[in-house]
């Protein structure tokens, strides 16, 4: 479900988040899913409770998870996706680096172009 990396410098909450998001892009996880509770992602990613618990917290903030009380937590079914022009702007700093890097990498703007399609069909696959 979510594969964590224990020597990425990326705290293990952000991976968290991150892979709740990849599987509901996926569609590995669709609206009203129950998803594991707190306890029982923390059993299977070998994380401490507390950080799964931020994890949960952030998602929820941003209207991907609900949690019911006394049933469990769930993908949302009435998650809508907001443009947070902050977030946008970091992401095109990110880019900015990754096609300077590609550059020095000898990779040109159409090479660069076929390995973002690569990425969204390996994820379009699931």
């Amino acid at each position: 479900m979510i594969s964590i990396d224990s020597r990425s410098s990326k705290p293990i909450y952000e991976q968290i988040i991150d892979g709740m998001k990849e599987n509901i892009m996926k569609k590995i996880l669709r609206p009203n899913d129950k998803i594991p509770s707190v306890r029982e992602l923390a059993s299977i990613i070998t994380a401490n409770p507390n950080t799964v618990s931020r994890a949960y917290k952030e998602l929820e903030s941003q209207g991907l998870i609900v949690s019911i009380k006394g049933k469990g937590t769930y993908i949302a079914d009435d998650y809508t996706q907001d443009v947070d022009y902050r977030k946008v702007k970091q992401i095109k700093g990110q880019i900015k680096n990754i096609i300077i890097d590609m550059h020095h990498m000898g990779i040109d703007k159409s090479e660069f172009i076929e390995i973002i399609k690569e990425v969204y069909l390996e994820i379009d696959k699931g």
